[in-house]
């Protein structure tokens, strides 16, 4: 093998291979989004080009190609996939094991961080693995000779997918160009790129592979090769662009179209916590215990700030309710926690910085306050507690589940961003709601009398009413002494109320009110009061009714530090006792923004236990006499009347209709992509044998059947020499079937008498026998090779037009029969 080919192949094999690094670094990006990524790529294909160079000059084993790319890993891990770590010789030592951790499990840890997760510990690592070992590979096969080297395609493919399958859960935003609209544009083109490079890699590949054939045909058998840039050569190319024209089409505009309304199912969209946080318990079950004398006083945390303090610090967000329990998590909850990289993009609001120790707080919930930035432990823990922590962006809330949770002693930095917020009379509803549970009756029957106006103005005028006619109690029953958490309240006279939050429970506290507000004396005493409970249950009640009114709603669990309603209880300097915990509800506006709600219940105005007496009512007893009268039942005849009334009013519901078609869609889609070119080159093939067998003349058919087994030959691999007689091309065949086809055809062509039916019959049999042959001959890839061939299509040799076989045999007729005359 002469050294130019050898050079083209391996220069070609280079360009393709930068393309497809260069794509599956553009796919990767948004998942690392920072700079030392795009050090990181440059350095390791860099290294792994290197790799390859040597191993294909000193042609080292498998086995030395893999020390040699282990050996890069662990060089190279530390500078460029842990940065963080190059800071002492110990803490290198440290990195190094990083390194090797990241290797195996930094795969999954990248599908629960948070993107982007930039230079986050060391889940440049699995970047690290990509795109050395992948770029190795991919140039050591594209620079093979043999059929093996075709495999790099496979590698240029698999690198572009890391991006894509560890990247976001959401597609890039659609571009419009004219009227076209392309969904997903950044995804479409890195795989229309990666298949176009592909593509045109392997045509040029094989064109040099069978320009080389022709040149060791020529330099062994003494023949000289086709020029290059033949007619077929071009032929052949022109086809090939058709249908890379064709798949990119496909590609770009049908494909992103059918999935347009599909959601993107990527890796990180099946992982989240190792916690099930439907399983733990709520912390609105646990709100009530909180204020037990032996827990009310007792410190749970303590905020300090060097700057503004928020006004709430937040423990729990709970979005599931199933009519008992309010919790997080669960088929309904559609907030994800995943693990927070070096800092998180949380919107505009103004920065906080917190400083927060745990001190009785036991449990997986982290007090957090707005949306989130950075955090960073501190103390024994600090390293346990930074890789089990957990945020999710959608419910504002951060969990820990090393060693089950929080302990005293914890310390971490919070930096965070609190949003604006609203005023609720100001927010409009979006009109949806995830509630499944049904209102109870009492409370519907509250709203619709005391409902007014519409939003979020109609909202806070029924919050406003409940709470000025629900009463605190934190309590079932107290002793003699006052409990420790009404110490604060002033002269505050107890009342008893039960702990839980179920629908019952809820349909209860408002029974109470409407039987009391139909009370006269109430009217006279103007004291409506009657809702006994705590923020446990009203924070639920504002919940349903939002939901009611066309609010998503879901219920907080925290603490507030300040407020300026004196009748709430807030953290004293920092430090938040367990009586200090309250629950409030977040309703979300038209706009997308949570909007928090105050619920909890006045203490100073007690309920009245007054009710007024009412004399039984007297109802007049009419006597009748003793008589029966049979009543005869109706026949039992199907009244179709009020069937179709009803039917009417029934709307069948189609929209799993559109889903199934759209399904079905893809999937036929999915199916012709792969199988179309088999599908298209069958029939083709199956169209032209058809008209060739069917000709009108049996000298017709016999050449059609001659032709049609030149191509069976053609697709088959053959070498067919141009321009060549019937009996020369048998020769090339060398099948004592293609020699006896030939003698049949020239008999016919050139024979004064022509040919019979029923020899355009047999000679079509024998030719079907042959075509079969040459289908069934070879490994099973060349016989798939065989079936998608189209090089018969544009050979030289292709079949002649029937008028042109017609008009040679009358010229032919006209010649022997002037001989005959002389």
């Amino acid at each position: 093998m002469s050294a130019a080919p050898a050079a083209g192949r391996i220069v070609s094999g280079s360009i393709y291979v930068g393309v497809a690094v260069t794509l599956a670094a553009i796919a990767a990006w948004p998942v690392y989004r920072n700079l030392q990524f795009i050090l990181l790529v440059g350095v390791a294909v860099a290294a792994a080009a290197g790799i390859a160079w040597l191993a294909a000059w000193r042609k080292l084993s498998a086995w030395l190609i893999a020390a040699c790319l282990a050996g890069a890993v662990i060089v190279l891990g530390v500078p460029l996939a842990v940065p963080s770590r190059m800071t002492s010789v110990s803490t290198v030592a440290a990195g190094l094991g990083d390194v090797l951790a990241g290797a195996v499990l930094g795969w999954k840890d990248l599908l629960t961080v948070e993107l982007p997760v930039g230079n986050y510990r060391n889940l440049l690592v699995p970047a690290l693995i990509v795109f050395l070992v992948g770029t190795c590979m991919a140039l050591l096969l594209s620079w093979r000779s043999d059929r093996i080297g075709a495999a790099a395609v496979i590698v240029g493919i698999a690198m572009p997918f890391f991006g894509l399958l560890f990247g976001r859960t959401s597609v890039s935003d659609p571009v419009r160009l004219g009227g076209l609209e392309i969904t997903a544009p950044i995804e479409t083109l890195i795989g229309a790129a990666t298949l176009l490079a592909a593509v045109l890699w392997l045509s040029w590949r094989s064109r040099d592979e069978r320009q080389r054939a022709l040149e060791r045909v020529t330099i062994t058998g003494g023949r000289r090769s086709a020029a290059r840039g033949s007619r077929f050569d071009r032929s052949r190319a022109a086809l090939a662009a058709a249908m890379v024209v064709c798949a990119l089409v496909v590609a770009v505009a049908v494909v992103p179209w059918a999935s347009s309304a599909l959601s993107r199912d990527v890796l990180r969209s099946a992982v989240g916590p190792d916690l099930n946080l439907s399983a733990e318990i709520s912390p609105l079950a646990e709100y009530r215990a909180q204020f037990a004398d032996s827990r009310a006083d007792e410190v749970l945390f303590t905020v300090t700030s060097t700057g503004e303090m928020p006004d709430r610090i937040r423990l729990a967000t709970l979005d599931n309710y199933d009519g008992e329990v309010y919790r997080a998590g669960g088929e309904t909850a559609s907030a994800t926690f995943v693990r927070v990289p070096s800092a998180l993009d949380a919107g505009s609001g103004t920065p906080t910085d917190l400083d927060i120790e745990i001190d009785g707080l036991r449990g997986v919930w982290v007090p957090t306050a707005g949306n989130l930035v950075e955090v960073s432990f501190s103390g024994d823990r600090a390293a346990a507690l930074a890789d089990a922590f957990y945020y999710s962006q959608d419910a504002a809330a951060g969990i820990e589940t090393a060693d089950g949770g929080l302990e005293s002693g914890d310390a971490y930095r919070l930096t965070s961003v609190t949003p604006s917020t609203t005023d609720v009379t100001a927010i409009e509803a979006p009109g949806t709601s995830d509630m499944t549970v049904e209102l109870p009756a009492n409370l519907e029957s509250w709203i619709e009398e005391h409902v007014s106006g519409s939003g979020g103005e109609a909202l806070d005028g029924l919050v406003t009413l409940l709470r000025e006619r629900g009463y605190l109690s934190h309590a079932l029953s107290v002793g003699d002494e006052t409990p420790v958490w009404a110490e604060s309240l002033g002269d505050y006279s107890f009342q008893p109320s039960a702990s839980g939050h179920s629908l019952a429970r809820i349909d209860t506290l408002f029974s109470r009110l409407l039987e009391r507000e139909s009370d006269p004396r109430a009217k006279k005493s103007e004291n409506y009061v009657a809702a006994v409970g705590d923020d446990e249950q009203f924070a639920v009640a504002v919940a349903l009714m939002a939901e009611s009114l066309g609010f998503p709603a879901r219920i907080v669990v925290g603490a507030r530090v300040s407020t300026t309603d004196a009748t709430l209880s807030t953290c004293d300097e920092g430090a938040c006792r367990a009586a200090d915990l309250a629950a409030w509800t977040e309703v979300q506006s038209a706009d997308g923004q949570w909007v928090p709600i105050d619920v909890t219940p006045q203490h100073e105005q007690s309920p009245s236990l007054e009710v007024t007496e009412q004399r039984d009512p007297e109802n007049m007893t009419e006597v009748r006499p003793d008589s029966v009268e049979e009543v005869v039942p109706p026949n039992p005849v199907q009244d179709d009347t009020t069937a179709d009334e009803n039917n009417e009013n029934v709307t069948a519901d189609i929209s799993w209709l559109w889903t199934s078609l759209r399904v079905v869609g893809i999937a036929l889609l999915i199916v012709l992509v792969l199988f179309g070119p088999l599908l298209l080159v069958t029939a083709a093939r199956g169209l032209r044998r058809r008209g060739r067998r069917s000709r009108p003349e049996p000298v017709g058919k016999i050449t059609g059947g001659w032709d049609e087994l030149i191509d069976a030959a053609v697709d088959a691999g053959r070498s067919i020499p141009a321009l060549s007689t019937r009996y020369e091309l048998a020769a090339a065949l060398d099948t004592r079937a293609a020699t006896t086809l030939a003698r049949d055809a020239d008999r016919a062509v050139f024979s004064v008498d022509g040919a019979s039916e029923a020899e355009a019959d047999a000679f079509w049999v024998a030719v079907e026998q042959e075509r079969r042959a040459y289908a069934r001959e070879g490994s099973l890839w060349h016989r798939v090779r065989t079936a998608l061939s189209l090089r018969s299509f544009i050979r030289f040799t292709a079949s002649q037009p029937e008028r042109r076989v017609a008009a040679s045999l009358e010229r032919r007729k006209r010649r022997n029969s002037r001989r005959t005359t002389s």
